[in-house]
């Protein structure tokens, strides 16, 4: 079911906007060589019990998950891209580290991923990276009333096709708002004109994410992580947003 959050609800989405924000940033911050990946999930779930807050991801048990996820954000390393289940791994130099994040404040979610590269990056890892932030900013320009679905899938896949890269539709956006996944739907390529009309007070997060060479993805022996099939590099952006009468609000945006 599609709910629209009132002027006021939006307001009260803020705090988890901002608190899934801060986790991005101290997360980023922290990551370098060196550094394991249960450590950046350690401050993660220090930062949620210092805030009160409730993770979203550590009961999740959907029908692709092989158990209760277990931790409370998710670490893809290079070739995985999606749901990455962070494990005992140290950082390296020149890892494309993807950093995806969600917790619940005051009974409101906020869905919010980032992709750096810790070290010495490579050409392609940071064209990779900035091509998934440009179809984030276009998918976000198109979340204005009267514009459809298809209208944000479609700003986002003309970013991606301008540069090369295939499109796997099967996961992407999705509603947002007493808990972490709803309806509607959000996939990265669309068709202009149609789906579910925008409307304010619709939540959403828009959630870009490409492989170098392939659009085929498999899971990972941990029955969560998804790589890409060929073994090239992913990444992935991802922002919380609020459809309004204007300019749509960026609930996680980061300093």
């Amino acid at each position: 079911m599609i709910e629209l959050r009132t002027p006021a609800e939006v307001e009260e989405m803020r705090p988890a906007g901002r608190f899934v924000a801060s986790v991005l940033e101290a997360t980023s911050r922290a990551a370098a060589v060196g550094v394991n990946l249960l450590e950046l999930d350690a401050l993660a779930h220090e930062m949620i019990r210092a805030a009160g807050a409730e993770s979203c991801y550590i009961d999740y048990h959907p029908s692709f998950g092989a158990s209760p996820f277990g931790k409370v954000i998710c670490t893809s390393v290079n070739d995985a891209v999606l749901h990455g289940l962070p494990r005992d791994y140290a950082l390296r130099d020149g890892d494309l580290l993807t950093l995806d994040f969600a917790a619940s404040v005051n009974g409101w979610v906020s869905d919010s991923a980032v992709s750096i590269v810790v070290g010495t990056p490579r050409d392609g890892d940071l064209r990779l990276i900035d091509t998934t932030q440009r179809a984030l900013t276009a998918g976000i320009a198109a979340a204005r009333p009267g514009n459809r679905i298809g209208d944000i899938s479609r700003a986002i896949a003309n970013v991606a096709k301008a540069e090369g890269y295939s499109i796997n539709t099967d996961f992407g956006g999705h509603g947002v708002g007493r808990t972490m996944h709803g309806d509607p739907h959000i996939p990265n390529d669309g068709r202009p004109g149609r789906g579910l009309p925008l409307k304010p007070g619709l939540v959403i997060a828009i959630e870009p994410w490409f492989l170098e060479t392939t659009d085929r993805i498999v899971t990972d022996a941990d029955g969560w992580t998804l790589k890409s099939a060929d073994g090239s590099r992913g990444a992935h952006s991802e922002h919380t947003i609020a459809v309004t009468e204007g300019d749509p609000i960026v609930l996680t945006a980061r300093s």
